[in-house]
């Protein structure tokens, strides 16, 4: 786990870059005009899943491993819905926020501590699981 982890730890803090895997399509704005239960639930679905993204952080990727590596089997649900209800917070979060880009700004400002405690949060999580 650790070989997977620490070069995201290094990526998230912006030590090193890397390309991840990604389906680079974006949601159509489209999404968004369904009101914001909805339109945030259709976007957390499809981006969740990886039907369309583009993907800014690697961190979906070291919750792959883990489950893969580390998480038993039964595991996997009910990490597949913390993910799921992850992507659902943030989009609907965002929605009650302006269209003048200050979501965005809020994200950049706290961007680095974030990611890496997410990133820490998820390798601990492995390493206990180990346990």
């Amino acid at each position: 786990m650790a070989a997977v982890a620490v070069p995201i730890f290094a990526r998230e803090l912006g030590l090193v870059s890397f390309r991840i895997p990604e389906n680079r399509r974006l949601v159509p704005e489209s999404v968004t005009y369904r009101g914001a239960e909805l339109g945030a639930f259709q976007f957390g679905f499809e981006m969740g899943t990886g039907m369309r993204t583009y993907s800014p952080s690697a961190l979906p990727h070291l919750v792959l491993a883990g489950l893969v590596l580390v998480v038993p089997f039964g595991g996997a649900l009910l990490a597949a819905a913390g993910f799921a209800l992850g992507r659902w917070v943030m989009a609907a979060a965002s929605v009650h926020y302006d269209e003048d880009g200050y979501w965005s700004e809020v994200w950049d400002a706290h961007r680095r501590l974030l990611a890496g405690t997410l990133t820490l949060s998820i390798a601990l999580a492995g390493v206990v699981g180990l346990g």
